[in-house]
């Protein structure tokens, strides 16, 4: 930047966003493998790729877009969603309308994607382009890499290959699709804070893996892969809305199979049954989530016959989120590519501190700030940023005397002004000689300038310490 002005006018407007943060997010909700189709028939994938747009910025530039006599229709978002390096025509990409929820947030559907034999990749990437209906470019956004398979596994799982096993505390989708029609599919929802199941929206769960000897309350979570006969625990990532303790079943021919223990795998069928019943088993019934009671089997003691609405597809998720803001510069670039900040790596200390930022989506217009102080920033590649660590007086005289840790978000801001926000912190901790509640005023000698240079020299001594904001 030219001139001490603009860099103090650009501090200005970081403070004021800190305050006040006008984010605007784009998440991508989307399955870990896709099946792929074969001849003329088309296998939708399944759950359907989601887009949730959410964050008060978007109102903020639909604002600025209105009040440029665009008309109403002019700040309306829409987008295209397809395959990478595959979606180049209108033939191979689905239109997305954004319809306004009851939460604000915008949601668009990508329900007639799929990927064709010709197709010989092993892994792909979804690309979604959003507009405003006015033409504005806003961004290219890519979903993380999605699996191509030729079809769920029937054989037995071994965890030498883990591709295809889901893990403790990894997401899931769980689906239900009576006599394998595609218009009968429901979806395991969350509405108003009660369990659904939909036809339209899918919610990404939480699969843990539970101690089988404790109660509910309790609930210690475990590591480790998912094998049919665990007790396991489905708990919403957007709500936390949680099921209780549930035994996960293999379903094969509508027969819930008791005496299985094998590793569970993508696109297998299964049901819950929940620990402690009478063999009542997590049912759907139309849109309603209910409670199945199995029969037993007369003549093997080690299966139990379910109903249709009893028997789930159970496949991994992922999400990817893109967060950045406007609000100090009125742009006209697209936002893309937007810096994914993955992992911190702290090398040094003191005076010559370094971080080194990873991720992805990375250039050389950005730079690191802690806070509302610029530090000095070096582009490594498209994963990687090298910034110095600024001094803990870079955020003004009164922060020599403090006793306790001081945590700063991470930013990076584009040369033009564009704000991405991380989740990521860096907190400046004293040393272990600093004594919390300690008056440091109480008797300040004649040579205060002295005893101000040796707490401001502890103080560029410090310990750094870094972790993620849950």
């Amino acid at each position: 930047r030219p001139n001490p002005y603009e860099t103090n006018l650009l501090r200005d407007g970081v403070r004021r966003y800190l305050q006040l943060p006008a984010d605007q997010t784009v998440l991508i909700l989307h399955a870990k493998v896709a099946q792929k189709s074969y001849g003329n028939e088309k296998r939708f994938f399944c759950p359907p790729p989601c887009v949730y747009l959410s964050g008060p910025g978007w109102k903020l530039k639909q604002e600025q877009i209105k009040a440029r006599d665009l008309g109403e229709e002019g700040f309306q978002v829409c987008g295209y969603m397809g395959l990478d390096s595959m979606g180049s025509s209108l033939m191979e990409t689905q239109k997305l309308s954004f319809e306004e929820q009851p939460d604000a947030k915008g949601f668009g559907c990508a329900k007639a994607l799929y990927i064709s034999d010709a197709d010989k990749r092993k892994h792909f990437r979804l690309v979604l382009k959003l507009f405003f209906s006015n033409g504005q470019e806003i961004g290219t956004f890519h979903s993380k890499l999605i699996k191509v398979i030729s079809k769920p596994s029937q054989k037995k799982q071994s965890l030498k290959n883990t591709d295809l096993c889901i893990s403790s505390g990894s997401k899931v989708s769980l689906f239900n699709r009576l006599r394998s029609q595609t218009v009968s599919t429901r979806y395991l929802s969350v509405e108003g804070g009660a369990f659904i199941a939909s036809a339209r929206q899918w919610a990404a769960f939480t699969l843990h893996l539970a101690d089988e000897r404790c109660t509910w309350s309790e609930f210690p979570l475990r590591e480790g892969y998912i094998r049919y006969g665990s007790v396991v625990q489905l708990v919403c990532t957007a709500t936390g809305v949680t099921l209780p303790p549930l035994i996960i079943r293999k379903v094969m021919k509508q027969y819930a199979m008791l005496d299985v223990d094998e590793p569970i795998s993508q696109l297998h069928k299964c049901a819950f049954q929940f620990q402690g019943s009478d063999r009542m088993y997590l049912c759907l019934s139309t849109e309603k989530v209910i409670q199945f009671q199995a029969s037993p089997c007369p003549k093997e003691a080690n299966r139990e016959l379910l109903n249709d609405g009893s028997c789930w597809t159970i496949i991994g998720t992922e999400t990817v989120e893109y967060t950045f803001s406007e609000s100090l510069a009125c742009i006209r670039e697209p936002v893309s590519p937007v810096p994914l900040i993955t992992a911190l790596q702290l090398t040094g200390g003191g005076d010559v501190a370094m971080l080194e930022v990873q991720g992805e989506y990375f250039h050389t217009h950005l730079k690191v700030w802690f806070g509302d102080v610029e530090a000095e920033t070096m582009y490594r590649s498209p994963k990687s940023l090298m910034c110095v660590v600024p001094d803990v007086s870079a955020f003004g005289s009164d922060w020599r005397w403090l006793r306790y840790p001081i945590t700063v978000p991470l930013l990076l801001i584009r040369d033009d002004g564009l704000i991405y926000s991380s989740s990521f912190t860096f907190t400046y901790t004293p040393e272990q000689s600093f004594i919390p509640g300690q008056q440091v005023l109480s008797d300040v000698p004649q040579d205060s300038d002295k005893l101000l240079d040796s707490i401001h020299q502890e103080f560029t001594r410090t310990n750094f310490h870094l972790f993620m904001q849950s």
